[in-house]
């Protein structure tokens, strides 16, 4: 079938002030040990064999659809009729903390969840993995996942040659600005804090999609960055905030505002410029000098989930460079499968083939070269960096 594009929908939410995140950390931290599963408790017995079915929760518009039947998956559907497994496919998950509440007292009473494979952010897979909320997935039936994944998403500080975790999309945290409107090109988030861009600045409000891209802007590692570098950059942000710099705190509403002109240059994820630079050419994403985050959302197997086998065949299917090359026309998020990219070049559709040079979907060695996966904020960093953040966010 033809690879097409359609505009992305960013999964990247905000965090909900202190709340959940509060929560969190007390929980992965001092405050339950009892909602730790042991390797040995988290397996029910696998229906798979006996069961042609899965329960798959997602993000909306998060894959492939058909263009005359929005309610049609194509790939999807392909899945199915490949294998005879049937899926249920809900998309369901809007807010990783939210839908950690939905979810979260069922796996720390040890009871299932009722969904075999869910999508969240490498952030908050982070604290699942922590907790042993997921189960460790049997490469043997993942052969496509061992070939085609992503070596620089093959092992996150949380989770070390992604046993638990497999990359469903990917993307990057850098900077978008106008440059027709800015007059002039932006390299490094210093740049953010000229004095021509004063109150035309947007961050992103959530701690865990800011901090990382900050830091690297003052030329700190973020694989492994520490509590000194946190707190230095909300010094820098504070003192930004008090001259008047900083327009505002954004979630994904930082779409609109550099549309419009209001703001100038912002904090952006690479999948929503894509789409922005459709229908405005003078939009840019920038990868700044120092340096920008590289994180994923990505495919986990829950505790006690009856359909494992299903899930793991799954996974794999997408990781087809052939399947995942459609997907990745779709979304237009960091593609976690490279193979997928000469998959594209080779489509006979003009619109397909450009895509395969898009490096916001396929980063080249120069790019790639100034990307890094974050250290993840512990559980017990946790509440004291997100009241701190929060305070200065506004949340």
């Amino acid at each position: 079938m033809p690879l097409k594009t359609i505009p992305p929908l960013s999964r990247r939410t905000v965090l909900r002030a202190l709340g959940s995140g509060a929560a969190l950390g007390g929980l992965a931290g001092c405050g339950v040990p009892a909602a730790y599963v042991r390797p040995g408790d988290r397996a029910a017995a696998d229906l798979s064999s006996t069961e042609q079915r899965l329960n798959w929760a997602n993000w909306p518009l998060y894959i492939d659809t058909d263009d005359e039947h929005a309610s049609r998956r194509p790939t999807l559907e392909a899945f199915e009729k490949r294998t005879g497994i049937s899926v249920e496919y809900v998309e369901e998950i809007n807010d990783n903390d939210e839908f950690f509440g939905k979810i979260s007292p069922a796996l720390m009473n040890h009871q299932p969840t009722g969904r075999d494979l869910i999508v969240i952010s490498d952030w908050m897979s982070a604290r699942f993995v922590r907790l042993g909320w997921v189960q460790k997935m049997d490469r043997a039936r993942q052969p496509n996942v061992t070939r085609y994944l992503d070596p620089q998403l093959r092992s996150p500080a949380f989770d070390p040659g992604r046993a638990y975790t497999v990359p469903w999309q990917s993307g990057i945290t850098g900077i978008a600005y106008n440059r027709r409107r800015a007059g002039r090109e932006i390299r490094q988030v210093s740049d953010l804090w000229a004095s021509d861009l004063k109150g035309r600045v947007t961050l992103l409000s959530g701690l865990d999609e800011a901090f990382a891209l900050l830091m690297q802007g003052n030329g700190v590692d973020i694989t492994r960055w520490t509590a000194d570098d946190f707190h230095t950059v909300c010094d820098q942000v504070e003192k930004q905030v008090k001259r008047g710099q900083i327009r505002r705190f954004t979630g994904n509403d930082y779409i609109k505002d550099l549309s419009s002109g209001d703001v100038l240059a912002c904090q952006a994820y690479s999948g929503d410029v894509i789409q922005l630079q459709a229908d405005d050419p003078d939009i840019e994403f920038v990868v700044p000098e120092e340096g920008a985050e590289l994180w994923a959302e990505s495919l986990m197997i829950p505790n006690l989930a009856r359909h494992k086998a299903n899930a793991e065949r799954l996974i794999d299917y997408y990781y087809d460079p052939e399947v995942a090359a459609e997907l990745a026309a779709w979304v237009n998020y960091v593609c976690p499968v490279p193979a997928a990219r000469d998959v594209l070049a080779s489509a006979k559709d003009e619109e397909s083939a450009v895509l395969a040079e898009n490096p916001l979907i396929f980063p080249d060695k120069e790019m790639r070269s100034r990307l890094a996966i974050a250290r993840d904020i512990n559980s017990d960093e946790r509440v004291e960096f997100s009241k701190r953040w929060n305070q200065i966010a506004g949340l």
